[in-house]
């Protein structure tokens, strides 16, 4: 049972810039998908961005390529997710998970596990 705890929420103004970080309970196999997803209120939980444990390959939605970068630590169990040039409609409740398997992995019924969210405000 994986456990996943998010850090590094917060309210910060448009431009501005944002470190998410993700720590797992326990060792992420090579074969896990780490991934971000994010919720603002109303709306569906959307896909942010994913990294494949073994081999590092990133996928990002197409709202934040550019400005977002996702990464991983062996070392630590952790993901983070740096977060550049904020926009408002970025605010939303971030969420970390992780699933095994590497079909379609922006969608967000594929992931095993969650952490419990992060809130991101951006101020305009």
């Amino acid at each position: 049972q994986v456990q996943l705890v998010e850090f590094g929420g917060g309210l910060v103004q448009a431009g501005g810039s944002l470190r998410l970080s993700c720590a797992a309970s326990e060792g992420i196999f090579s074969s896990y998908v780490m991934g971000w997803f994010r919720q603002a209120p109303g709306k569906e939980r959307e896909f942010v961005a994913a990294i494949i444990w073994s081999g590092g390959r990133v996928y990002y939605a197409d709202s934040v390529k550019g400005r977002f970068t996702i990464s991983r630590d062996n070392a630590k169990n952790t993901v983070s997710l740096q977060m550049n040039s904020l926009k408002p409609e970025d605010t939303a409740v971030y969420y970390c998970g992780a699933r095994t398997g590497v079909v379609d992995v922006t969608s967000k019924d594929r992931y095993n596990y969650w952490g419990q969210g992060t809130q991101v405000t951006v101020s305009s």
